[in-house]
């Protein structure tokens, strides 16, 4: 399938590694100009500039003023653009319960999951409308409807994320922006399965194996299995092409059935 996206200039956040380099990765594949922030471009993300549309971006997504910088220099480089996909995120389990979670933990937790979301798509707003024909594409997560003690912070700002963007797309669909959000489940990548990820904070925390709480994890799905970081890809660049035209307000669960209601 065309999904009409050759040509076209986005702006991903969180690029450098995970879900957001393989959004990066895809989107420069289907012949789109990828205007990549990240902290700090990894060697993959640099590689991935060289042979392609990308341009990495080195920008503190977490700071006030670094998702407008983000914006201008794309604007600055390319004149505009047509998609913007928020990714960037984090999360630290609370093994310690509710009561080891600071009011620092929950600034930082609230800034990198909800704000700076809140701050990109507000400097990309005006351009967006410009296009006459955009799209925002919002990588959130199934916390936001699996509230979590053990992710008490982070459940909470996913679900003042997927607030957000309904309530934004009622606003902006009438200018020809539409804002969807895609929310994974447990992905495979460094954020759950690398050295500090979550399986092995958990297990470090518990005394098991991060093996076994990676599994473990895995197997409350239906499908059993970890999504992959691509498997996202490809959904964010459905609803990012004018395949999804008249798709907006809407949020897709990639968890492989872990949310079991309807």
């Amino acid at each position: 399938m065309d999904l009409h996206l050759s040509g076209r200039t986005a702006v991903v956040t969180g690029a450098s590694k995970g879900i957001g380099f393989a959004i990066t990765r895809a989107l420069a594949g289907e012949g789109v100009t990828v205007v990549a922030g990240a902290r700090t471009a990894t060697t993959e993300l640099s590689d991935l500039a060289a042979r392609t549309t990308v341009h990495p971006v080195a920008v503190d997504l977490t700071t006030p003023d670094g998702p407008a910088r983000l914006i201008e220099t794309a604007v600055d480089r390319f004149g505009g653009f047509d998609i913007l996909v928020n990714n960037v995120g984090a999360v630290r389990p609370r093994t310690g319960g509710f009561l080891s979670v600071t009011d620092d933990d929950w600034a930082a937790t609230l800034t990198i999951n909800f704000l700076s979301a809140v701050r990109t798509t507000r400097a990309a707003l005006p351009h967006l409308i410009e296009r006459g024909s955009s799209a925002i594409v919002t990588v959130n997560s199934v916390n936001a409807r699996l509230p979590d003690p053990l992710v008490i912070d982070y459940s909470a700002a996913k679900a003042a994320l997927a607030s957000f963007c309904k309530s934004l797309s009622k606003e902006v669909a009438r200018h020809g922006v539409r804002v969807t959000t895609v929310s994974p489940g447990p992905v495979a990548t460094g954020l759950w399965l690398g050295p500090g990820g979550v399986a092995a904070t958990v297990a470090k925390a518990g005394g098991a194996n991060p093996e076994g709480v990676a599994a473990g994890a895995a197997g409350q799905s239906a499908t059993g299995r970890f999504t992959e970081p691509d498997e996202v890809a490809d959904l964010v660049l459905l609803l990012a092409s004018d395949r999804t035209a008249n798709v907006t307000g809407a949020d897709f669960a990639i968890d492989g059935g872990l949310i079991t209601t309807l």
